[in-house]
């Protein structure tokens, strides 16, 4: 079994239309595993149509709870609260967005009229696609452990995958270069980089590339919407070429593309353009990369 993460290391590159394309054409050979590791903004479903199968709700970190029945007002609790997530008013409470859940306030309540109480910070989905079965998630506003989300779904996708006997586990990443990413990152065999010619293209993808290279996952660089800056597509491949890491191929803007996401399917089941056959090369290139543990 493999495992592929597809990153950007920004929004809006396409990483989430290459990933979907790659779920096309892979499960035409091999048996799949999804996941979007996205959990701050999970849009792959919007592209797979799957059915949802199963819902579970995602616990994580604590906050204060103040209770005004046993509370008496010595301020305390705001005295030592680093966050400024105690306000007063009439008697003391806490806010919690603020709360960071140290727990310094329930420590120090002489009364001990403060509790913690776990977070419900989101929910993690299981669905089922065309292409196979798809694990996502969504975290509630506000909410941190971003990276415990993302970890708990990739894990519960490889934990499908060995039950099924599964050729490949394809992960959806999240944009950026933070704890989402790092832990999406994790145990991959293979990262792909879809970036696009933009100043802040070459820039964040700079940065992705480094993250992966200090977490030794090999990666490949796909560039997305070439023509529509041929220098500074010239610059990423200069740099690719200078850090050693190969271009797997170059996609042209096309209408094809958002045609074929208001149709909810992947552009290379939507259409043969120029897009979809760029995309098909690219595939060829990532499986021979990919099953033959060569990059």
């Amino acid at each position: 079994m493999k495992q592929l993460v597809i990153l950007s290391g920004k929004g809006g590159t396409g990483k989430t239309t290459v990933a979907a394309a790659l779920a096309h054409l892979a499960s035409q050979e091999f048996s799949l595993v999804l996941a979007d590791a996205d959990v701050d903004a999970a849009n792959l479903e919007l592209v797979l149509a799957p059915t949802l199968e199963e819902t579970h709700e995602f616990h994580s970190g604590q906050v204060a709870v103040i209770d005004p029945e046993t509370c008496i007002a010595c301020g305390r609790c705001a005295e030592v609260c680093r966050f400024d997530a105690v306000v007063a008013g009439e008697g003391y409470r806490v806010d919690p967005l603020a709360c960071e859940g140290c727990a310094t306030c329930f420590y120090q309540c002489p009364v001990e009229a403060i509790r913690m109480e776990e977070q419900h910070a989101g929910r993690w989905f299981v669905s089922n696609t065309r292409f196979g079965s798809l694990y996502h998630a969504h975290l509630f506003a506000g909410q941190e452990n971003s990276g415990k989300l993302v970890t708990l779904v990739k894990q519960m996708a490889r934990l499908r995958a060995m039950d099924d006997v599964a050729d490949l586990v394809l992960v959806d990443g999240p944009p950026g270069i933070g704890c989402p990413v790092i832990s999406a990152v994790s145990g991959a065999d293979l990262a792909l980089i879809v970036t696009e010619p933009t100043v802040s293209g070459v820039h964040d993808m700079a940065r992705i590339l480094a993250t992966t290279t200090h977490f030794q996952t090999p990666a490949l660089v796909l560039l997305n919407k070439t023509d529509l800056s041929p220098a500074r597509a010239g610059e990423i491949i200069a740099y690719c070429e200078q850090q050693g890491t190969p271009v797997l191929g170059q996609l042209p803007f096309s209408d094809d593309v958002p045609q074929a996401l208001v149709r909810g399917q992947p552009v290379t089941a939507y259409s043969g353009g120029p897009v979809a056959m760029a995309l098909q090369d690219a595939w060829a290139r990532l499986r021979e990369a990919l099953f033959s543990d060569e990059v």
